[in-house]
């Protein structure tokens, strides 16, 4: 069996107090500009002073500080500006639920950014995976008569397709794969320019600050951490769920009911494990929940349910990112398919956790890009957290009681 939730075309998008406020008027720009008058021009300076107010992070998963790649990009000559909607991450869909409710406030925050950086054209990445949020988007773009041109590509819908370094070769015309890169993106880029790109919960976060200010964006949220977040709540056989919380807000609150009890992943597939009395207590905030060993990162919170093994389902992720590779390097090529086999025989009761640690120490910060890195905290994080699940099954049985580990496993 497989616990892996598929790519949604249908989403459960919950209003929130920022980003998600007013959805249910539409996601056209006549209902976005009722809500919001037209961003006024900033000049770099000042958009650099309004995002260092409130602290903005990226929302895409490394959450680092927005102001630091747009200095970078601003010092740069004939700078591009990235919108980066392909969300490869198979669990989130907050970016899918910005393109279908909020595109505008998106392209607003990437385009007062464009100008401010005298940048000629927003390139907006959409995604070959999820057909009715690019359609969604391209309808937005072709709304608009922006001072700068909105260029579309799409994604080849695979995981590592919406990794930075892939949208940059996607962007130069060239197989959408990551490949090493020495540099940052926002110093050398597309065509070695400056290239500031971000998710689209990053731009939309930028649309909100022009459009509302810094005094209006801190009200919610903490002194230290400003602001609000989307998280994707996922799980089997339910649609996903995109909720808005403020940072500070306690995480159970948009939990279900059901998951109680039974431990998550947090972060995605390139997350990891949480125990319930984790999930239960934490806060939402990026330095709390990464001192907790559950760092938000992608911003999902996968809840397989009291009736699922969590070793079953950590294979089936594993085995699903060792097929979703660049296969360019080493450690995708050779290293996750061995780690996937090493870890389903930790789960069929055959294999050795000696040989998992292993490979994961051989894998580890040794790839072109970060997917293998993703797969090792996964897996590190399960041997971790829950040590009774990899103990029963080198027993022969399993803590949620299926005893036909073999049958289990197909």
């Amino acid at each position: 069996m497989s616990l892996l939730p598929p790519l949604p075309d249908e989403i459960d998008i919950h209003p929130g107090p920022a980003l998600l406020d007013g959805i249910e008027r539409g996601p056209g720009l006549a209902a976005h500009r009722q809500q919001y008058d037209e961003p006024r021009a900033s000049s770099l300076v000042e958009l650099q002073a309004l995002v260092e107010a409130v602290g903005l992070r990226g929302r895409g998963g490394a959450a680092f500080p927005f102001a630091t790649k747009l200095a970078a990009a601003g010092r740069g000559r004939r700078a591009l500006v990235v919108v980066n909607l392909a969300e490869g991450e198979t669990a989130s869909s907050k970016d899918s639920a910005l393109a279908l409710r909020r595109p505008h406030l998106v392209l607003d925050g990437a385009v007062t950014t464009a100008r401010a950086l005298k940048a000629r054209e927003v390139h907006v990445v959409l995604p070959g995976d999820r057909p009715v949020a690019a359609e969604r988007m391209r309808a937005a773009m072709a709304e608009r008569n922006d001072a700068v041109r909105l260029v579309e590509h799409v994604t080849e819908g695979r995981f590592v397709s919406g990794q930075a370094r892939a949208v940059v070769e996607l962007i130069e015309r060239r197989p959408n794969l990551p490949v090493t890169a020495w540099d940052p993106e926002a110093e050398s880029g597309v065509k070695r320019r400056p290239t500031l790109l971000s998710n689209a919960e990053t731009w939309a976060h930028v649309g909100l600050l022009v459009l509302r200010g810094a005094a209006s964006y801190r009200l919610r949220g903490t002194t230290s951490e400003p602001g609000t977040t989307l998280l994707t709540v996922t799980t089997p056989g339910a649609r996903p769920a995109v909720h808005e919380v403020a940072y500070g807000s306690r995480l159970r609150d948009v939990l279900p009911v059901s998951a109680a009890g039974s431990p998550g992943i947090v972060g995605g597939f390139h997350g990891s494990w949480a125990t319930w009395p984790t999930l239960a207590n934490a806060l939402v905030s990026v330095p709390g929940m990464t001192s907790l060993g559950a760092p938000l990162a992608a911003g999902v919170v996968l809840l397989p349910g009291s009736s699922a093994c969590s070793l079953q389902v950590t294979t089936d992720i594993v085995e699903h990112l060792a097929g979703q590779s660049a296969r360019r390097c080493g450690p995708c090529f050779n290293g996750l398919p061995a780690l996937a086999e090493a870890v389903r025989g930790l789960l069929e009761g055959t294999g050795s956790q000696q040989r998992v640690e292993e490979l994961c120490g051989l894998v580890a910060r040794r790839g072109a890009c970060a997917h293998p890195d993703g797969t090792v905290r996964l897996v590190r994080s399960l041997l971790l957290v829950l040590t009774d699940e990899v103990v029963a099954h080198r027993h022969g049985s399993c803590t949620v009681g299926v005893s036909d580990l073999a049958g289990a496993a197909r």
